[in-house]
Protein backbone atom coordinates (compact mmCIF):
# COMPACT_ATOMS: atom_id res chain seq x y z
CA UNK A 1 0.00 0.00 0.00
CA UNK A 2 2.88 2.60 0.59
CA UNK A 3 4.31 1.50 -2.42
CA UNK A 4 1.44 2.19 -4.42
CA UNK A 5 0.24 5.46 -2.88
CA UNK A 6 3.92 6.84 -2.84
CA UNK A 7 3.44 5.99 -7.01
CA UNK A 8 0.28 7.95 -7.16
CA UNK A 9 2.24 10.45 -5.51
CA UNK A 10 4.38 11.09 -8.34
CA UNK A 11 1.74 11.69 -10.91
CA UNK A 12 3.92 9.84 -13.11
CA UNK A 13 2.39 6.59 -13.17
CA UNK A 14 -0.89 5.54 -15.09
CA UNK A 15 -1.40 1.91 -13.94
CA UNK A 16 -0.29 -0.72 -10.82
CA UNK A 17 0.99 -3.50 -11.77
CA UNK A 18 1.35 -6.39 -9.31
CA UNK A 19 2.35 -10.20 -9.43
CA UNK A 20 -0.46 -12.20 -7.85
CA UNK A 21 1.16 -15.45 -9.23
CA UNK A 22 5.17 -15.24 -9.78
CA UNK A 23 6.49 -18.22 -12.41
CA UNK A 24 9.66 -18.91 -11.30
CA UNK A 25 12.39 -21.00 -13.03
CA UNK A 26 13.44 -22.88 -10.27
CA UNK A 27 10.95 -24.26 -7.60
CA UNK A 28 11.32 -22.98 -3.96
CA UNK A 29 11.31 -19.12 -4.44
CA UNK A 30 9.08 -16.71 -3.82
CA UNK A 31 5.99 -17.56 -6.48
CA UNK A 32 3.80 -14.73 -5.48
CA UNK A 33 0.95 -14.54 -2.90
CA UNK A 34 -1.74 -16.34 -5.02
CA UNK A 35 -5.67 -15.41 -5.25
CA UNK A 36 -6.15 -14.06 -1.75
CA UNK A 37 -3.44 -11.16 -2.93
CA UNK A 38 -6.40 -9.64 -5.36
CA UNK A 39 -8.29 -7.97 -2.69
CA UNK A 40 -4.98 -6.06 -1.50
CA UNK A 41 -4.78 -4.90 -5.23
CA UNK A 42 -8.52 -3.78 -4.97
CA UNK A 43 -7.63 -1.64 -1.94
CA UNK A 44 -4.83 -0.02 -3.81
CA UNK A 45 -6.69 0.82 -6.63
CA UNK A 46 -9.55 2.11 -4.30
CA UNK A 47 -6.52 4.20 -2.24
CA UNK A 48 -4.49 5.14 -4.91
CA UNK A 49 -7.31 6.02 -7.79
CA UNK A 50 -5.05 3.93 -10.34
CA UNK A 51 -5.87 0.87 -12.32
CA UNK A 52 -4.29 -2.49 -11.91
CA UNK A 53 -3.17 -5.47 -13.99
CA UNK A 54 -1.96 -8.82 -13.21
CA UNK A 55 -0.07 -11.50 -14.82
CA UNK A 56 -2.57 -14.54 -15.89
CA UNK A 57 -0.99 -17.77 -16.83
CA UNK A 58 -3.91 -20.07 -16.47
CA UNK A 59 -7.81 -20.04 -16.96
CA UNK A 60 -8.46 -20.02 -13.65
CA UNK A 61 -6.20 -16.84 -12.35
CA UNK A 62 -8.17 -14.96 -15.64
CA UNK A 63 -11.65 -16.20 -13.63
CA UNK A 64 -10.01 -15.04 -10.33
CA UNK A 65 -8.56 -11.46 -11.64
CA UNK A 66 -12.09 -10.68 -13.38
CA UNK A 67 -14.00 -11.45 -10.58
CA UNK A 68 -12.07 -9.14 -8.92
CA UNK A 69 -12.30 -6.36 -11.57
CA UNK A 70 -8.69 -6.27 -12.63
CA UNK A 71 -8.71 -3.06 -15.01
CA UNK A 72 -5.70 -4.72 -17.44
CA UNK A 73 -4.04 -8.38 -17.31
CA UNK A 74 -0.80 -9.31 -19.10
CA UNK A 75 0.35 -12.86 -20.65
CA UNK A 76 4.38 -13.33 -19.45
CA UNK A 77 7.26 -14.40 -21.63
CA UNK A 78 7.29 -17.92 -19.94
CA UNK A 79 3.28 -18.42 -21.26
CA UNK A 80 4.14 -16.50 -24.49
CA UNK A 81 6.48 -19.25 -25.22
CA UNK A 82 3.64 -21.71 -25.09
CA UNK A 83 0.67 -22.04 -27.49
CA UNK A 84 -1.33 -24.39 -25.23
CA UNK A 85 -0.97 -22.43 -22.33
CA UNK A 86 -1.92 -18.84 -24.33
CA UNK A 87 -5.11 -21.10 -25.83
CA UNK A 88 -6.20 -21.49 -22.37
CA UNK A 89 -5.81 -18.32 -21.28
CA UNK A 90 -7.70 -16.68 -24.54
CA UNK A 91 -10.54 -19.70 -23.82
CA UNK A 92 -11.04 -18.16 -20.57
CA UNK A 93 -11.05 -14.26 -22.36
CA UNK A 94 -13.71 -15.05 -24.56
CA UNK A 95 -16.74 -12.75 -24.23
CA UNK A 96 -14.84 -10.29 -21.95
CA UNK A 97 -14.11 -6.70 -22.56
CA UNK A 98 -10.22 -6.19 -21.13
CA UNK A 99 -7.53 -4.89 -22.47
CA UNK A 100 -4.32 -7.80 -22.59
CA UNK A 101 -0.94 -7.07 -22.79
CA UNK A 102 1.45 -9.92 -24.32
CA UNK A 103 4.60 -10.06 -23.45
CA UNK A 104 7.38 -11.28 -25.77
CA UNK A 105 8.40 -15.26 -24.76
CA UNK A 106 11.96 -15.89 -23.61
CA UNK A 107 13.15 -17.16 -26.44
CA UNK A 108 14.03 -14.72 -29.46
CA UNK A 109 11.23 -15.74 -31.71
CA UNK A 110 8.87 -13.68 -33.06
CA UNK A 111 6.07 -16.07 -34.19
CA UNK A 112 5.51 -17.15 -31.00
CA UNK A 113 4.81 -13.54 -30.19
CA UNK A 114 2.67 -13.18 -33.02
CA UNK A 115 1.01 -16.51 -32.96
CA UNK A 116 0.28 -15.43 -29.13
CA UNK A 117 -1.17 -12.05 -30.00
CA UNK A 118 -3.63 -13.70 -32.26
CA UNK A 119 -5.01 -16.67 -29.75
CA UNK A 120 -5.96 -13.03 -27.75
CA UNK A 121 -7.54 -11.38 -30.60
CA UNK A 122 -9.54 -14.54 -31.78
CA UNK A 123 -10.98 -14.59 -28.71
CA UNK A 124 -12.64 -11.48 -28.98
CA UNK A 125 -10.39 -9.17 -27.38
CA UNK A 126 -9.71 -5.76 -29.08
CA UNK A 127 -7.40 -4.05 -26.75
CA UNK A 128 -4.31 -5.96 -27.33
CA UNK A 129 -0.51 -4.53 -26.58
CA UNK A 130 2.76 -5.87 -26.39
CA UNK A 131 5.17 -5.88 -23.97
CA UNK A 132 8.79 -6.06 -24.97
CA UNK A 133 11.01 -7.66 -21.90
CA UNK A 134 14.02 -8.49 -23.75
CA UNK A 135 15.23 -12.25 -24.46
CA UNK A 136 17.53 -14.97 -22.77
CA UNK A 137 20.25 -15.73 -24.73
CA UNK A 138 23.27 -17.56 -24.06
CA UNK A 139 26.63 -16.02 -22.70
CA UNK A 140 25.04 -12.88 -21.80
CA UNK A 141 26.54 -10.58 -19.24
CA UNK A 142 25.49 -7.06 -19.60
CA UNK A 143 21.80 -7.54 -19.34
CA UNK A 144 19.66 -9.95 -17.75
CA UNK A 145 17.95 -10.33 -21.09
CA UNK A 146 19.24 -9.08 -24.35
CA UNK A 147 17.03 -6.55 -25.43
CA UNK A 148 17.56 -7.49 -29.24
CA UNK A 149 15.90 -4.34 -30.43
CA UNK A 150 15.49 -5.62 -33.99
CA UNK A 151 12.83 -8.01 -32.75
CA UNK A 152 10.64 -5.26 -31.28
CA UNK A 153 11.31 -2.94 -34.17
CA UNK A 154 10.09 -5.51 -36.02
CA UNK A 155 6.81 -6.46 -34.34
CA UNK A 156 5.75 -2.52 -34.52
CA UNK A 157 6.91 -2.44 -38.07
CA UNK A 158 4.45 -4.96 -38.42
CA UNK A 159 1.27 -4.02 -36.27
CA UNK A 160 1.74 -0.22 -35.82
CA UNK A 161 -1.43 0.22 -34.52
CA UNK A 162 -0.69 -2.03 -31.32
CA UNK A 163 0.52 -0.29 -27.96
CA UNK A 164 4.13 -1.31 -27.71
CA UNK A 165 5.68 -1.41 -23.73
CA UNK A 166 8.92 -1.41 -22.72
CA UNK A 167 10.30 -2.77 -19.62
CA UNK A 168 13.74 -2.12 -18.75
CA UNK A 169 13.47 -4.42 -15.74
CA UNK A 170 13.56 -7.69 -16.89
CA UNK A 171 16.34 -6.09 -19.77
CA UNK A 172 18.52 -4.72 -17.11
CA UNK A 173 18.42 -7.09 -14.04
CA UNK A 174 19.93 -4.39 -11.78
CA UNK A 175 18.94 -0.49 -11.59
CA UNK A 176 22.50 1.12 -12.56
CA UNK A 177 21.34 0.79 -16.29
CA UNK A 178 17.30 1.15 -16.38
CA UNK A 179 17.50 4.71 -17.62
CA UNK A 180 19.52 4.06 -20.79
CA UNK A 181 17.53 1.52 -21.35
CA UNK A 182 14.46 2.78 -20.64
CA UNK A 183 15.66 6.45 -22.89
CA UNK A 184 16.27 3.66 -26.23
CA UNK A 185 13.06 2.45 -26.11
CA UNK A 186 11.74 6.20 -25.74
CA UNK A 187 13.68 7.07 -28.72
CA UNK A 188 12.51 4.07 -30.34
CA UNK A 189 9.17 5.33 -30.20
CA UNK A 190 7.54 2.87 -27.86
CA UNK A 191 4.50 3.83 -26.33
CA UNK A 192 5.39 3.47 -22.31
CA UNK A 193 7.37 1.68 -19.85
CA UNK A 194 6.41 -1.17 -17.14
CA UNK A 195 9.23 -0.59 -14.17
CA UNK A 196 9.29 -2.61 -10.46
CA UNK A 197 9.16 -0.16 -7.70
CA UNK A 198 9.35 -0.83 -3.99
CA UNK A 199 9.78 1.42 -1.16
CA UNK A 200 12.81 -0.97 0.02
CA UNK A 201 14.81 -2.53 -2.87
CA UNK A 202 17.00 -4.57 -1.48
CA UNK A 203 14.38 -6.06 0.74
CA UNK A 204 12.21 -7.08 -2.00
CA UNK A 205 11.16 -10.55 -2.39
CA UNK A 206 11.55 -10.51 -6.15
CA UNK A 207 14.09 -9.42 -8.13
CA UNK A 208 15.57 -7.24 -5.66
CA UNK A 209 18.47 -6.10 -7.76
CA UNK A 210 16.35 -4.59 -10.19
CA UNK A 211 13.97 -2.38 -7.84
CA UNK A 212 13.61 1.30 -7.53
CA UNK A 213 12.01 3.41 -4.67
CA UNK A 214 8.77 5.28 -5.88
CA UNK A 215 10.75 8.63 -6.08
CA UNK A 216 13.59 6.98 -7.77
CA UNK A 217 10.83 6.11 -10.29
CA UNK A 218 9.48 9.79 -10.39
CA UNK A 219 12.87 11.19 -11.19
CA UNK A 220 13.87 8.41 -14.08
CA UNK A 221 10.69 9.38 -15.78
CA UNK A 222 11.87 13.18 -15.38
CA UNK A 223 14.94 12.60 -16.82
CA UNK A 224 14.03 10.88 -19.85
CA UNK A 225 13.89 13.30 -23.01
CA UNK A 226 10.61 12.89 -24.81
CA UNK A 227 10.88 13.26 -28.73
CA UNK A 228 7.83 13.46 -30.94
CA UNK A 229 7.67 10.93 -34.27
CA UNK A 230 7.12 13.89 -36.56
CA UNK A 231 8.14 17.49 -37.09
CA UNK A 232 5.57 20.52 -38.75
CA UNK A 233 8.98 22.09 -39.99
CA UNK A 234 9.29 22.17 -43.78
CA UNK A 235 13.00 22.78 -43.40
CA UNK A 236 13.68 19.24 -41.51
CA UNK A 237 11.67 17.18 -44.00
CA UNK A 238 13.30 19.09 -46.83
CA UNK A 239 16.70 18.24 -45.53
CA UNK A 240 15.32 14.74 -44.22
CA UNK A 241 14.55 13.47 -47.73
CA UNK A 242 17.84 14.61 -48.76
CA UNK A 243 19.32 12.26 -46.70
CA UNK A 244 17.26 9.50 -46.93
CA UNK A 245 17.76 9.66 -50.22
CA UNK A 246 21.27 9.11 -50.20
CA UNK A 247 20.64 5.98 -47.91
CA UNK A 248 18.49 4.98 -50.59
CA UNK A 249 21.33 5.46 -52.99
CA UNK A 250 23.83 3.76 -51.04
CA UNK A 251 21.98 0.72 -50.48
CA UNK A 252 21.42 0.50 -54.16
CA UNK A 253 24.95 0.75 -54.31
CA UNK A 254 25.35 -2.06 -51.69
CA UNK A 255 22.67 -4.28 -53.04
CA UNK A 256 24.92 -4.50 -56.04
CA UNK A 257 28.24 -5.04 -54.39
CA UNK A 258 26.61 -7.95 -53.01
CA UNK A 259 25.19 -9.47 -55.96
CA UNK A 260 28.51 -8.75 -57.22
CA UNK A 261 30.66 -10.84 -54.39
CA UNK A 262 28.00 -13.88 -54.72
CA UNK A 263 28.68 -14.20 -58.05
CA UNK A 264 32.76 -13.75 -57.32
CA UNK A 265 31.55 -16.77 -54.30
CA UNK A 266 29.63 -19.08 -56.81
CA UNK A 267 32.89 -18.93 -59.23
CA UNK A 268 35.24 -19.69 -56.36
CA UNK A 269 32.65 -23.09 -56.13
CA UNK A 270 33.19 -23.93 -59.42
CA UNK A 271 36.83 -24.29 -58.09
CA UNK A 272 35.96 -26.03 -55.21
CA UNK A 273 33.68 -28.66 -56.76
CA UNK A 274 36.18 -29.44 -59.31
CA UNK A 275 39.09 -29.83 -56.98
CA UNK A 276 36.86 -32.04 -54.80
CA UNK A 277 37.58 -28.78 -51.68
CA UNK A 278 35.06 -27.97 -48.71
CA UNK A 279 32.99 -25.04 -49.05
CA UNK A 280 33.53 -24.39 -45.27
CA UNK A 281 37.66 -23.01 -44.44
CA UNK A 282 37.91 -22.03 -41.17
CA UNK A 283 41.39 -20.40 -41.71
CA UNK A 284 40.27 -18.09 -44.46
CA UNK A 285 37.28 -17.01 -42.47
CA UNK A 286 38.64 -16.27 -39.95
CA UNK A 287 41.14 -14.47 -41.58
CA UNK A 288 37.91 -12.63 -43.23
CA UNK A 289 37.00 -11.58 -39.94
CA UNK A 290 40.01 -10.08 -38.44
CA UNK A 291 40.33 -8.10 -41.12
CA UNK A 292 36.90 -6.79 -41.08
CA UNK A 293 37.14 -6.14 -37.30
CA UNK A 294 40.46 -3.76 -37.83
CA UNK A 295 38.48 -1.96 -40.60
CA UNK A 296 35.32 -1.50 -39.04
CA UNK A 297 37.06 -0.23 -35.92
CA UNK A 298 38.54 2.37 -37.99
CA UNK A 299 34.83 3.31 -39.36
CA UNK A 300 33.49 3.03 -35.99
CA UNK A 301 31.35 0.22 -36.63
CA UNK A 302 30.77 -1.51 -33.62
CA UNK A 303 32.43 -5.37 -33.88
CA UNK A 304 28.79 -6.61 -32.73
CA UNK A 305 27.61 -5.35 -35.86
CA UNK A 306 30.53 -6.62 -38.06
CA UNK A 307 30.01 -9.91 -37.05
CA UNK A 308 25.85 -10.24 -37.65
CA UNK A 309 27.25 -8.48 -40.67
CA UNK A 310 29.67 -10.84 -42.48
CA UNK A 311 27.99 -14.03 -40.95
CA UNK A 312 25.04 -13.11 -42.58
CA UNK A 313 27.32 -12.48 -45.92
CA UNK A 314 29.00 -15.36 -44.96
CA UNK A 315 26.36 -17.65 -45.21
CA UNK A 316 24.56 -16.74 -48.08
CA UNK A 317 27.98 -17.03 -49.88
CA UNK A 318 28.07 -20.80 -48.50
CA UNK A 319 24.58 -21.06 -49.64
CA UNK A 320 25.56 -19.82 -53.04
CA UNK A 321 28.59 -22.19 -53.53
CA UNK A 322 26.30 -25.06 -52.24
CA UNK A 323 23.72 -25.12 -54.94
CA UNK A 324 26.99 -25.06 -57.12
CA UNK A 325 28.55 -27.80 -56.05
CA UNK A 326 25.30 -29.95 -55.95
CA UNK A 327 24.53 -28.81 -59.13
Amino acid sequence: MQTAMRLAATGKVDILRAGIWKPRTRPGSFEGIGTKGLPWLQQARKASGLPVAVEVATGKQVEDALHFDVDVLWIGARTTVNPFSVQEVADALRGVDVPVLIKNPINPDLELWIGAMERVQKAGIKDVGLIHRGFSSYGNTEYRNAPMWHLAIEMKRRYPELLMINDPSHICGRRDILQEVAQTAIDLDFDGLIVESHIDPDNAWSDAKQQITPEVLGEMISNIRWRTEDSASEEYHAALEKLRQQINNLDDELMQILGQRMKVAENIGKYKKDNNITILQTNRWNSILERAFAKGDKLGLSKEFVTKYFDAVHMESINHQNKIMNS
